[in-house]
């Protein structure tokens, strides 16, 4: 199977260095920069388990000049899908799977949704019809480009846009298991996307405004009664929609909880200047809510804040003129 992975960041990077490290695939890469230099000088490498693991990497910043795939797997941040969406026509044949590997509501989660799809630009590009849903439950970071330090999880759970569970995820899933990941074949993955996106909604940018790791977020009382009260708007969003949780947002807490002093993905990106990965995560959810009718006072007022601080650090694009 060819496999390309756009974006080798930290999970796009471990994804494509394991499949690469475990031979189950032709596996190549699309980036850019200190990236793409890196892997063209020195390959995949995976840290973990006290070990550095390497294996040469296939690398082109030319679309056309990997040619279509069978596999691609999209791991960019959110903010860098429109230009990837763009560009990546040549990745993609009529047999093509799409897999994007990213936090928060994709793009084709509902019609028109402009909070991560503005101009309809990606759902143009990218047929829904082509895609399989994928929620990722591990961490990881790149030190330096092109070197992924695996911290801890290797679980993905994939499973098609409209339910079930069809040939092709399975046939996705055991490749993807035969490079070490840890396979949950879900027939309802729009909740579990939710799910995910439930825990990151209040969590990340409380910790981009504050500084704190997650276990602080959930023991102050009135920041945690803050981010529960987000939490159950986006609970009342997703029941209108068709997604019940089984759990209640305090019930979510605990499972972030048993996860200990970790920094959000959030307040990693703005520590190192990257753009804000906020639209997904949390505009994506007021879009939704004006949508169905539902009104969302805390997520309002965690993303105009967010937001605020984004454009103040140049993470977020400007007010339009």
């Amino acid at each position: 199977m060819k496999v390309c992975v756009v974006g080798a960041g930290a999970i796009g990077g471990l994804i494509g260095a394991r499949l690469a490290l475990a031979g189950v695939a032709e596996v190549s890469a699309l980036a850019r920069g200190a990236t793409l230099l890196a892997l063209q000088a020195h390959g995949w490498r995976l840290q973990g388990g006290g070990e550095l693991r390497s294996c040469p990497a296939r690398a082109s910043d030319d679309p056309q000049a990997l040619g279509p795939q069978d596999l691609v797997v999209i791991a960019v941040k959110g903010p860098a899908l429109t230009d990837v969406a763009r560009r990546i026509a040549p990745l993609i044949g009529p047999q093509t799977v799409v897999l994007p590997a990213m936090n928060g509501v994709p793009w084709w989660f509902g019609p028109g949704l402009d909070s991560v799809d503005p101009g309809g630009v990606v759902a143009a590009a990218i047929a829904t019809e082509q895609v399989i849903g994928c929620v990722v439950h591990a961490s990881a970071k790149t030190s330096q480009p092109g070197l992924v330090e695996h911290q801890r999880g290797l679980g993905l759970i994939i499973g098609e846009p409209a339910g079930g569970v069809s040939a092709r995820v399975t046939r996705i899933g055991e490749l993807l298991s035969a490079a070490g990941f840890e396979l949950t074949l879900s027939a309802q993955i729009r909740n579990d996307i939710w799910y995910k996106l439930w825990g990151n909604l209040s969590t990340n940018p409380v910790s981009a405004l504050t500084g704190a790791t997650a276990d602080r977020i959930i023991e102050d009382p009135l920041v945690s009664s803050f981010c529960i009260a987000a939490m159950a708007e986006a609970k009342a969003v997703g029941e209108r929609i068709g997604i019940h949780l089984p759990q209640t947002p305090a019930e979510r807490h605990e499972v972030t909880r048993k996860l200990g002093a970790f920094k959000t993905s959030m307040l990693q990106d703005l520590e190192a200047g990257r753009p804000l990965e906020l639209d997904a995560i949390v505009g994506a959810v007021r879009e939704l809510g004006a949508q169905v009718g539902v009104a969302t006072p805390n997520i309002d007022a965690l993303f105009g804040l967010t937001r605020l601080l984004g454009r103040v650090r140049g993470l977020y694009p400007a007010e339009p003129a």
